[in-house]
This record gives C-alpha cells, sequence and structure tokens, in this order.
C-alpha cells in the first residue's frame, strides 16, 4: 500500500443506526450498503452478529448479508462479540469479523455481560475459531482512549489485552475510542506502545467525536504512519451502552480532509454527502 492511501471501512450500517429509535429492515440496510459501496467504499461493517433483544437495530444481519450482490473487490465484515455471534457468522459465510474485548470492566459487563478476563478469554478462542475456518479477523479493544464509566484506562491494560488477541496470529488490531475520550496526546502514547510487537500498517482506528476530538486523533494516527480507519456516513450512531456517546467521524468529512491534505482513499465524497443527507432527512437529524 502506497504512503498517500487510506483505507476507510465504513460503519454506517452498524454504529450509524444502534442509537436511532427507528429501526432499518434488512432490505433497507442492504440498499445503503449497496449506495455506499457505489460510493467507493471498499471495506463495509454489515452488522452486528448480536442479541436482538439488546439492539433490535441489528436484527436480520444474516438477512443483510444474503441480499447483497457482493462485490469482489470489497471486504465486507460483521461484529461479533461472543462465541454464538461467531457461529451465526461462520454459518451465514460472512468473511471477515471483527472481535473485540472492552479494557474496562464496567463496560464490559454493560456490554458483554463479563469481566475483562473472562471476555478476552473467549474473545481470544473466539480469533483462533476463525483463523481456522479461514475468515479474516480484527481484533481489537473497545475504550482504548478511556472509558465514561471509569475514566483513564491504563495504556498497559490495553497493550496486554492487544497483544492477547493478536497471539502471533497477525491479525489486524482494532482500537475503538468508544467514549471518545481519546485525545491526540493519548492516541500517540498507545500507538507508541504497541510498536513493539504490531506495525502501524495492522493498525486499524475506530474514532467516535463524543468531545470533537475524532479528526485531530485521526490526524495524530495518520502521522504515526497508521492508514486504517472506521467512518461512518454523517457521523451517525454511538454507543446503546454509554449515555452520550456521538457517533464515528462522518466519512465525507474525513475523504474530503483526506484528499485536501493529499491522501487517496478512492471514495467518492459527494455521493456520500449525498447518502448522508437522505440518513439525516429518514431520522429528522443533521450531518455533521
Amino acid at each position: 500500500m502506497e504512503d498517500n492511501q487510506v483505507i476507510l471501512q465504513e460503519v454506517g450500517p452498524r454504529d450509524g443506526l444502534q442509537n436511532e429509535p427507528r429501526v432499518l429492515s434488512p432490505e433497507a440496510r442492504s440498499q445503503l450498503i449497496e449506495t455506499l459501496v457505489h460510493a467507493g467504499l471498499a471495506r463495509i461493517q454489515i452488522g452486528s452478529f448480536v442479541d436482538a433483544r439488546r439492539v433490535p437495530q441489528m436484527a436480520g444481519t444474516d438477512q443483510v448479508w444474503r441480499l447483497l450482490r457482493k462485490d469482489p473487490g470489497v471486504r465486507y465484515s460483521a461484529l461479533v462479540l461472543n462465541r454464538r455471534g461467531l457461529e451465526n457468522a461462520i454459518a451465514a459465510d460472512v468473511p471477515h469479523v471483527e472481535i473485540y474485548v472492552s479494557a474496562s470492566e464496567t463496560h464490559s459487563l454493560k456490554n458483554v455481560g463479563a469481566s475483562v478476563t473472562k471476555a478476552l478469554a473467549e474473545a481470544s478462542n473466539m480469533v483462533r475459531l476463525a483463523l481456522d475456518h479461514g475468515l479474516g479477523v480484527t481484533a481489537g479493544v473497545m475504550c482504548a482512549f478511556g472509558c465514561f464509566f471509569e475514566g483513564p484506562v491504563p495504556v498497559e491494560k490495553v497493550v496486554e489485552i492487544a497483544a492477547e488477541l493478536n497471539a502471533g496470529a497477525q491479525v489486524e488490531i482494532g482500537l475503538a475510542d468508544t467514549t471518545g475520550m481519546g485525545d491526540p496526546e493519548a492516541v500517540g502514547r498507545l500507538l507508541e506502545s504497541l510498536a513493539g510487537f504490531v506495525g502501524m500498517d495492522r493498525i486499524a482506528l475506530h474514532l467516535h467525536d463524543t468531545r470533537g476530538f475524532g479528526m485531530a486523533n485521526l490526524l495524530a494516527a495518520l502521522e504515526m504512519g497508521v492508514r486504517r480507519f472506521d467512518t461512518s456516513v454523517g457521523g451517525l450512531g454511538g454507543c446503546p451502552f454509554i449515555p452520550g456517546a456521538a457517533g464515528n467521524i462522518a466519512t465525507e468529512r474525513v475523504v474530503e480532509d483526506l484528499e485536501y491534505r493529499g491522501f487517496s482513499t478512492g471514495v467518492d465524497a459527494e455521493n456520500v454527502r449525498k447518502v448522508a443527507e437522505n440518513l439525516a432527512a429518514q431520522f429528522g437529524t443533521t450531518i455533521v
């Protein structure tokens, strides 16, 4: 990958909808994904194999996958938070899964109903199972830059979780600023600490914009060599288990900013902005 090339993964079909009271049908979500593929997004997280009773917006992810035309140039993935979710993803033939563990005890209990230690042990087994079935894997850490409930999260704890998930498998390592508490200095400290066992070319950042630092954090990581980022059309979303959590940084804004700085994304910002405007009209919100 050239140094000026940045890979964006669209998480709008998942994070971009989970805080909204309106539930889009699998048909509507698959159509949304198709429009984003048409706009040039080469990585799409199609949804989550999670308990629909807790996150009803994600019900029917398997149906979304069946409805998609599956462009061969796109990496489609799904979030899985427990073994049952992984087994459902395997059964549906989803080619790439994202397996995350929270670095916060409180968030871990709210998100998956387990302590960090227990969740990490299960996630490590899930990574191996997914690889054994030939799936691509992103293994990541939620609340990597702080927790709404517990405050700052020690860098050493995040590094320990990431190292356990990596386990010599050379998987993509995701770092999620789930509550949006990160700042450029915190991003730099964590990336420096991870450099000992994972290259910047294998790190992906999932940044939320709760305090308005999302773009600044992306630029700090970009300066250190990270080239993979999650974004969300229109900046919609958040986390259903964290009060006031904002969505990911807006895809259209990131594309415009990066291209202004001389980076290439392969994404048509104008087309994405049109998608964002249509979503905003449906949800009665404004785009960022």
